[in-house]
């Protein structure tokens, strides 16, 4: 993807990156990740925090609660405006009921039950699709 910053300087985007995530240290190189891609789409500090804790906390999930799987890195356009897209997949137990999982203190582990429903308010766009059995898919994106 090429565009440019106001005054006309050409910014190229970096392509899309898939990170595993089977390790503490893969979570916190993911935060890393996504904290690069958000400067680089612009994103001011607060959306850059937004992102960067939805971020860690799906990746938490995929590996605490999916066994591990990956995420999906991307830089998205639409128009002038610029954004960071995560996809995040594993292929664990899946969850049984999505509505419940997204309930303010739902937890089937020894956390707040924030994770899911935390992710989805730091996010301007949030998806989940998940099939008890196959896996977990969840989507996310900050825009500018």
């Amino acid at each position: 993807m090429r565009t440019t910053r106001p005054g006309g300087t050409p910014v190229v985007a970096a392509p899309d990156e898939v990170l595993p995530i089977r390790t503490s240290e893969d979570v916190v190189r993911v935060r890393q990740a996504v904290r690069a891609r958000a400067i680089a789409a612009g994103l001011g500090i607060v959306d850059q925090t937004k992102i960067v804790t939805a971020a860690s906390e799906l990746a938490r999930n995929t590996l605490d609660y999916g066994g591990g799987g990956t995420v999906l890195v991307s830089d998205v356009q639409e128009g002038a405006r610029r954004g960071v897209r995560l996809i995040f997949e594993d292929q664990g137990p899946g969850i049984p009921d999505i509505a419940r999982a997204l309930t303010d203190g739902f937890t089937t582990g020894g956390g707040l039950g924030l994770g899911l429903s935390g992710s989805r308010r730091l996010s301007n766009e949030f998806a989940i699709e998940s099939e008890v059995g196959v896996g977990t898919r969840i989507m996310i994106a900050r825009w500018k």
